[in-house]
């Protein structure tokens, strides 16, 4: 069972673990999860369609993402995630962390903090492997198309990035 690190408010470690996905977090834990934006050489940014089949969001466009394991930092995570989602290295590219914003569900019992990363990397569509467990289908789109998707309610996490996409 892949483990997650237990954070406290100001994301300092803990020193405690938990099992991924087990929403029974005391009040002041929090785990860590990690977005990326990618765009490529033409402006474009690469977004990907959840599989069906998800419990949550299913069918819903996003930008790679996912939890950070027990031991791992967020960057390491966000390299991570890009590449099992997408195929893409992202090691060479330009950006990198953009900042963090933090979730607080305590009905939920789900307490987190979101490190956002914006990369530049010089990349074509046909260049893409996406993981088929995670994604559906994939393909590149303008800002303007992504907010029309958030308009439309079918893209995740949009207004936790909607500033990364209006800057160059």
């Amino acid at each position: 069972m892949e483990q997650w690190d237990i954070y406290d408010q100001d994301q300092h470690l803990t020193g405690r673990t938990m099992a991924r996905n087990d929403w029974r977090m005391k009040p002041g834990d929090y785990h860590l999860t990690v977005l990326g934006i990618l765009q490529n050489q033409d402006g474009r940014y690469l977004i990907t369609r959840r599989q069906l089949d998800k419990d949550w969001a299913a069918g819903w466009w996003e930008v790679s993402g996912g939890g950070v394991r027990a031991g791992e930092d967020s960057h390491h995570a966000m390299i991570r995630e890009i590449k099992e989602e997408t195929g893409l290295d992202v090691t060479a590219a330009t950006g990198g962390f953009a900042y963090t914003y933090r979730r607080d569900n305590p009905q939920e019992q789900n307490n987190y903090f979101v490190d956002v990363y914006r990369f530049k990397l010089s990349f074509e569509l046909a260049d893409v492997v996406p993981q088929g467990s995670e994604v559906t289908n994939y393909r590149l789109a303008t800002s303007d198309e992504i907010r029309a998707l958030a308009q439309q309610g079918i893209f995740l996490h949009y207004q936790s990035i909607e500033k990364l996409l209006k800057t160059n």
